[in-house]
C-alpha cells in the first residue's frame, strides 16, 4: 500500500496516518519530521535545509524530492508507506509519479471554519511530540500531556490569523492536487467533519475497496 494523505492544516492527517500505519503495518513518512531528522544528523541535505530555514526560506522542491527519494528506499517502506505533507504542489506530484506508483490518495476535506476552529484548539507536547485538540482530542488532565506529564504548548502558527494564512496557502498550492489525482483515478474523498473513528473506518473501507 503506497498512499498519500491530502488535507488542509488541522484536517487530521497526522492522527489518521498514525492509525493507518498501525492497521496496515506500513511506514509513515512525514516530510517535516524527515527534514528535522536530516538537520539533527548533520547530513549534507540537512545542512542545506538548515541554512535555508535559518533565514525563513522555504525548502526547494529539489531538496524535498531528494529527501523523499532516499527515504522510500529504506527497508521499512518495502510493505508500503503513507506520505504526509508531500506532495504539496502539482510539480512535486509529477516528480513523485516518476519515482513511484501510488495505490491511493486520500483527501480529508472539511470547511475552512472547521479547520480554523481546530487549529486554534491544537496543543502539542514540547517533550514527546504528542498532539491534542481541546475540542475533540483533549488530554485527560487539562494542559498536561497524557504520555509524559509535560505542560502542553500551542504552536505560534496556531492562531486564527496565522491559521487563515496557512489555509489560503493550502487552497492556492495544494488543492490543485485533488484535480491532479482525480484525473489519475486514484483519489477518494472523506468528510473530515466526522468523528475521528468514523473517518478512520471510511478511509480503511476506501483503501480496501
Amino acid at each position: 500500500m503506497k498512499m498519500v494523505l491530502i488535507g488542509a492544516p488541522a484536517a487530521g492527517k497526522g492522527t489518521q496516518a498514525a492509525r493507518l500505519v498501525k492497521h496496515y503495518g506500513i511506514a509513515h513518512i512525514s516530510t517535516g519530521d524527515m527534514l528535522r531528522e536530516e538537520v539533527a544528523k548533520g547530513t549534507e541535505l540537512g545542512n542545506e535545509a538548515k541554512s535555508i530555514m535559518a533565514v525563513g526560506g522555504l525548502v526547494s522542491d529539489e531538496l524535498i524530492i531528494a529527501i523523499v527519494k532516499e527515504r522510500i528506499k529504506k527497508d521499512d517502506c518495502k510493505k508500503g508507506f503513507i506520505l504526509d505533507g508531500f506532495p504539496r504542489t502539482v510539480v512535486q506530484a509529477e516528480k513523485l509519479k516518476e519515482m513511484v506508483e501510488l495505490d491511493k490518495v486520500v483527501y480529508i476535506n472539511a470547511p475552512d471554519d472547521v479547520m480554523l476552529q481546530r487549529l486554534t484548539a491544537r496543543q502539542t507536547c514540547p517533550k514527546c511530540g504528542a498532539t491534542y485538540n481541546k475540542l475533540f482530542l483533549p488530554s485527560k488532565t487539562e494542559d498536561i500531556c497524557d504520555v509524559c506529564g509535560e505542560k502542553l504548548t500551542q504552536r505560534k502558527d496556531d492562531t486564527a490569523e496565522a491559521g487563515q494564512k496557512r489555509l489560503d496557502t493550502f487552497h492556492e498550492q495544494s488543492e490543485p492536487l485533488v484535480g491532479f489525482y482525480t484525473k489519475e483515478g486514484i483519489l477518494f474523498e472523506v468528510d473530515g467533519t466526522q468523528d475521528i473513528d468514523e473517518i478512520t473506518k471510511e478511509i480503511i473501507k476506501g483503501l480496501d475497496a
